[in-house]
């Protein structure tokens, strides 16, 4: 009777969501051109930007425009994870991984929160490598290291949110190469229709407004803030709350997605 307690099924759950976070781990271990795919796009953009256009660009308030970019590739690294975490997912779905998984005796959610935790870590992996090259770029923090970890947490947490997103679409389309061909023309309005690349200062006003309101610009203001980058700016609501913004979206993305993903998985054989 023990082992149907309450704290029992809570410790089964998530050792069974553990095992699950190594399966992922060990599938991405073994296919580390999936990460070297991952982490190109971020890498070119640091190039092609900061390099190339970098001269031609502004930065309100003066300042290197690279060290204005990179917390946006970061920001933006995190959102592109979208496609690894709904790829994997629907791949699983599709050779019927899922429905073996759902016969065993193991816990509902196990699925789902070892895919989370393990893009998690994906993730850390990925910061850890976009650190290393912002540095060897010119990029680098100023206001210390506490600041900087708190800038790193606002990140993952803006990836747990994507994580979620990237669940609930796989789950909701099911087909690996329809995922892959959802994913970009989704992501890449929300990169450009944003602070990414150029302050919302220096865009149309109706457009600079949507990019204030965007989730991933509140992250990015956010942690240029932390960083001490420059780029800030502005007087309105969305630029002089950004830290808010950037832990209220994530929050409200995860409570949205994340029982919208149980109750997609939950009908999945109905």
């Amino acid at each position: 009777m023990s082992a149907r307690t309450p704290l029992a099924r809570v410790r089964s759950a998530i050792a069974d969501g553990w095992t699950m976070t190594r399966r992922n781990m060990t599938h991405v271990i073994r296919a580390p051109e999936e990460l070297i795919l991952y982490f190109s796009l971020p890498i070119m953009f640091v190039l092609v930007f900061g390099y190339v256009f970098g001269s031609g660009m502004q930065v309100p308030g003066g300042g290197n425009y690279r060290e204005f970019l990179l917390p946006g590739v970061f920001v933006m690294t995190m959102l592109y994870g979208l496609g690894a975490t709904a790829t994997g997912v629907a791949f699983d779905l599709s050779r019927g991984v899922v429905d073996r998984f759902r016969s065993m005796p193991m816990a509902r959610s196990a699925l789902m929160t070892g895919r989370s935790a393990a893009d998690l870590l994906r993730a850390l992996l990925e910061m850890s490598t976009l650190l290393v090259c912002g540095m060897l770029v010119g990029w680098q923090w100023r206001d210390g290291v506490g600041r900087a970890l708190l800038a790193v947490g606002l990140l993952l947490l803006l990836r747990v949110a994507i994580t979620w997103i990237g669940i609930y679409l796989a789950l909701l389309v099911r087909n690996p190469d329809t995922v892959g061909v959802i994913v970009f023309p989704a992501a890449f309005p929300l990169t450009a229709l944003s602070n990414v690349f150029v302050s919302p200062e220096l865009m149309p006003q109706w457009i600079g407004a949507i990019s204030e309101w965007n989730p991933l610009s509140a992250t990015v203001a956010a942690i240029r803030q932390l960083f001490g980058n420059p780029g800030l700016g502005g007087d309105s609501w969305p630029a002089e709350h950004a830290m808010l913004l950037a832990a209220a979206w994530p929050v409200l993305l995860i409570a949205t997605f994340a029982p919208l993903a149980v109750r997609r998985y939950q009908r999945l054989s109905r």
